[in-house]
Parts: C-alpha cells; structure tokens; sequence
C-alpha cells in the first residue's frame, strides 16, 4: 500500500452549482480517503445554500479546502478554470462532481495506477478512468456503469465516442501541462466535454488506462441520469437521438476539427494524423462517404454503435 505522504500528492478538481442537497455527503467521502488530499473547488455561481457549505468545510479544513467563487461559466469553462488554477506542484489530479461519493480507496488506487503507468515513461502524459457504482438519489446500488470496453481504448475510439467518465477520471501534471500549455487557447465551445478532450489528447499524445472496479458511487438524480436503458432498442434509440444532434453543427466534426488546429503540429503518428485529416474532411456527395467508410479506422465499442455510427456516416448525418 502506498504510505500516507505529509503532504498531499494529489489535488482534486471539483465544481459545483446549486449542489446543496448532496454537497456535503462528497466532501466527507473525499476527506476519508486512504491519502491526504488537497481540494480545489470551483463554485460556478450557485444560487442556492452551497457556498454556505462549502466556507463551513473550508473553516473546518484550512489546510486542505480552498474555494473559488466564480460566476456561471457552464461545466467545460469551469473545470477549464480549475485546471488552470491547480497546482504546479502537485503530481495527481481527480476530476470531482458534486453529486456522487467517493470509494475510500479511490484516490489511493488512481495514484497506484498512475504511477504505474509513469514507471514505464516518466515523463508520458497519463490518465485513468474507471467504472462507476450507479445508485438512486439515496446511493442504493443498482448496476455497473460502465462495462468493460469491447475494444481497446483510444484515439480513434475518443474522436467519435466518449467513454472516460468525468467524475473517475484522475490525470497526472503532465496531462494537466498538455491539456494547457497549447499554441493557442482551446475554443471550449467547440468542446462536447471536458473529459471527452482529455480522452482525446491523452490517447493521441499520452497513455490511458480503464479500471473495470468501480472508484464511486454515481449517484442517478433528476437531473442526472445514465445507463438504465434495458433494451438493446432502447439504446439504439437513445444513441438515434444523440447522434440527431449532430445533422446540422456535425459537432463530432467540429471537435475534431479544433483539435487537429490546436495539436495538429505535434501529431507524429502518420495514422492517426490521417484518420483525424480523413474525419474532418468534406463528404458531400454518396461516393465520398461510400469511399471514406472503406478506410474510416474509427469505432465506437459496441457492435450496434459501430454500425449506427457508419449508417450515419452514409446518409450524412456525420
């Protein structure tokens, strides 16, 4: 096991907003964890008691809780902030929602993993994600979220599919560096989230890891609410819907696109530079998408999703 470090090796990057109801169940499962932390919280305006909250932990926790009062950016914009704000001393980061509870060994394992990963590279940019424990509002349990990838996690799985969920994700200071210290600022609103962009990054410059055991408790709420279809139409009809939004702003292209303006200099793999020039370049016409689905390396995890997501390209929705 990794011993208790005096003073804290990794910082956790959490924002809030409007997160009084569950607030204070998080921050407890955050100061119980195995290793000593330092907590960076944003709060992105919130207009109900959390400040409240979160100055009565600051006062009980000096050392440890620092807060930020920021006005409404939205989630990308915030988390962007705390990143920037984080400290360059620190090694380890862990991205944190309000809502959810933290495994008492969460920090401890992504710091194992972590450092794993560096013991190969030391100077590699690194970043860890895992499943998650879905609960209902009272952190009943009620499945795995999500299962064990189908195939290998990477850049031509990050271009066109999301699997990092947010609130497990811990990164190491040089995913922080690569993620900030770019030619040209990022344009966030061409971001779909922030830990999508990680994925991205980290698997085209870096190394990622997936943890099939759980690190939190995911707590499902009205306002936040995944994986409960039951069906296989179920999802395919939720994955219909999502990929809908894409026929006109083509939003996956759009991501892409920035990201092969902000790193499209410092991609050294000729593959991945070609299947990212491949993606984003125009298919108006049937033959274009006929043509580039015979050499698109991109996939999606699940057989269904893969064949979606090349339907989609076919009639253009992509």
């Amino acid at each position: 096991m990794i011993p208790v470090y005096s003073s804290p090796k990794m910082q956790v990057l959490l924002s809030t907003y409007n997160g009084a109801l569950y607030i204070a169940e998080q921050l407890d499962s955050i100061l119980q964890q195995e290793i000593e932390l330092n907590i960076l919280i944003r709060d992105d305006g919130s207009k109900d008691n959390t400040l409240n909250i979160l100055q009565q932990y600051r006062e009980k926790y000096p050392k440890n809780i620092h807060v930020i009062e920021g006005s409404n950016v939205g989630v990308i914009a915030s988390f962007w902030q705390l990143m920037k704000a984080a400290d360059p001393q620190v090694n380890y980061f862990c991205f944190c929602d309000q809502d959810d509870v933290w495994m008492p060994d969460k920090a401890n394992r992504a710091l194992e993993q972590l450092t794993m990963i560096e013991n190969t590279n030391e100077s590699i940019p690194a970043m860890i994600f895992t499943a998650t424990q879905l609960t209902d509002s009272e952190l009943n349990p009620t499945a795995i979220w999500p299962s064990m990838p189908e195939k290998a996690p990477s850049f031509y799985n990050g271009l066109i599919q999301n699997i990092a969920v947010g609130a497990t994700t811990a990164f190491n200071q040089q995913a922080r560096v690569l993620l900030l210290d770019t030619h040209s600022p990022v344009d966030q609103s061409l971001i779909l989230m922030h830990d999508w962009w990680m994925y991205i990054t980290i698997s085209c410059f870096g190394n990622i890891h997936f943890d099939p055991e759980p690190s939190i408790y995911y707590r499902q709420h009205d306002g936040n609410v995944v994986g409960g279809e039951s069906t296989k139409l179920q999802k395919i009809k939720k994955k219909w819907n999502s990929f809908r939004k894409h026929k006109d702003k083509k939003l996956l292209v759009q991501q892409a696109k920035e990201f092969k303006r902000v790193y499209g200099d410092q991609i050294t793999d000729p593959q991945m530079k070609q299947q990212l020039e491949a993606f984003i370049a125009p298919r108006s016409t049937l033959m274009q998408r006929i043509q580039y689905l015979r050499q698109c390396q991109l996939y999606r995890q699940s057989r269904t999703e893969q064949w979606l997501f090349r339907f989609l390209i076919l009639v253009g929705y992509i």
